[in-house]
């Protein structure tokens, strides 16, 4: 098991195939990914990396925080996560990852948060049918209908789907399909739908319910450093 990345969604496009037919696809930009700290099974008790992508202003931290990103080296970083690997796919740190890390055609697991809305009645939330719209039904047409019981018991249970607060949950989407890669500019591009708004950050990993293609780099795919100018 190897570590995922770290991508900020940019928005959806489609990509034409050779037959003409065109590709719903979520563009992922992977900015400046690296590793910030690892976990091993004799200091922690497991092993992980923690990864940091995107960039923040030191100002903008609490000195425990500037702190621990001054230890690894690293610029401090937007988004922080933590990802499980095995005890020979642990990276140094300071290692930054590129969006070759995945491969055309392979599988891929997407997690992020879904878009906030708000506060949503029970037909916008749990897909409800609603009222008639007659017989007899007046001005309640959207409403969910009744929820408690009779005298016994004479309450409302736990757990019964009703208006609330929709959105804002963490969500993975399985199998999504890697249609193109970009190394250069950072850039992911997958088959469909992922969670989240334009610009908010999400998780890609391999997909838990498809083998990893044996051609895939391992323990992860890096992005090189620049080769330093060649001396006069």
């Amino acid at each position: 098991m190897r570590t995922g990345l770290l991508a900020q969604k940019v928005g959806m496009t489609r990509l034409f195939q050779d037959d003409g037919t065109h590709v719903p696809v979520t563009v992922l930009k992977v900015d400046q990914c690296q590793v910030v700290a690892r976990r091993t099974k004799d200091k922690d008790g497991y092993s992980a990396v923690q990864l940091g992508a995107g960039t923040r202003k030191p100002k903008n931290l609490s000195k425990a925080v500037r702190g621990h990103f001054a230890k690894a080296k690293v610029e401090p970083k937007r988004k922080v996560a933590e990802f499980r690997v095995a005890d020979d796919a642990l990276l140094d740190v300071g290692a930054e990852l590129s969006a070759g890390h995945f491969l055309v055609g392979q599988l891929v697991d997407v997690a992020g948060l879904t878009t906030g809305k708000g506060f949503e009645g029970a037909m916008k939330r749990h897909n409800f049918g609603g009222l008639p719209a007659s017989h007899g039904v007046s001005i309640s047409h959207r409403s969910l209908g009744s929820t408690g019981q009779r005298q016994d018991p004479g309450r409302v249970f736990k757990g019964k789907k009703m208006p609330g607060h929709l959105g804002v949950e963490q969500v993975t989407i399985q199998n999504l399909e890697v249609m193109a890669t970009d190394a250069d500019r950072g850039l992911l591009m997958v088959r469909g739908a992922v969670p989240g708004v334009k610009g908010g950050w999400v998780s890609v990993r391999d997909a838990v319910k498809s083998s990893r293609p044996k051609d895939a780099p391992y323990p992860a795919g890096l992005k090189k450093a620049a080769e330093a100018p060649a001396k006069a």
